[in-house]
Formats: C-alpha cells, structure tokens, sequence
C-alpha cells in the first residue's frame, strides 16, 4: 500500500518534471512543436507508471518499454535535428 503511493507520488512528480524538461529543451532547440514533443514524452511515462499500479498482470517489460518510448523517440528526434549536414570527416571526433 505504501509503495503504491510512493510510486503514484513518483510518477506524478516525474511526468510533470518530464513535460516541464521536454518542453525546455525542446524551445532551446527550436523544435515546430514544444509542447507536442513535452505530451509525447510525458504521456507513455504516465501510462506506464498506470499500468504498473492498475494493472498487476502486465509484464514488467511492457511497463517499462512504454514508459521509455516517449524518452527514446525524443532522443531520436533531437539526434537528427540538431546534427550537422557536412559529411564525417574520417579519423576525427565530432566537436560538440
């Protein structure tokens, strides 16, 4: 019971700090849609965390393969937005 709460209380606190986070960094690096970006972060991690409290059959996995689907298509997204459209130069390291 109390780790029940624990774990609603933790995500609460993370999808708001993963919305406010997403939305940041997502503004910082000129994204069309902040706040698009920021629900499709929070969301899956809401789902998740439900799915972990409502649902006890559901395999710990699945629980955690949604919570981090919004976080990987982020990353996904930042990672094409924000490289560089020169080609690699061979034997050197990005500079960032």
């Amino acid at each position: 019971m109390v780790v029940d709460i624990l774990v609603a209380l933790f995500g609460v606190v993370g999808t708001a700090a993963l919305f406010a986070g997403a939305r940041w960094d997502a503004r910082r690096n000129e994204f069309s849609r902040p706040l698009l970006w920021a629900a499709i972060v929070a969301v899956p991690f809401a789902v998740g965390i439900g799915l972990y409290l409502f649902v006890p059959t559901a395999p710990m996995t699945g629980v955690i393969m949604t919570a981090n689907t919004g976080l990987v298509l982020y990353g996904f997204e930042r990672e094409v937005s924000t490289e560089d459209d020169e080609p690699a130069e061979p034997g050197t390291l990005p500079d960032r």
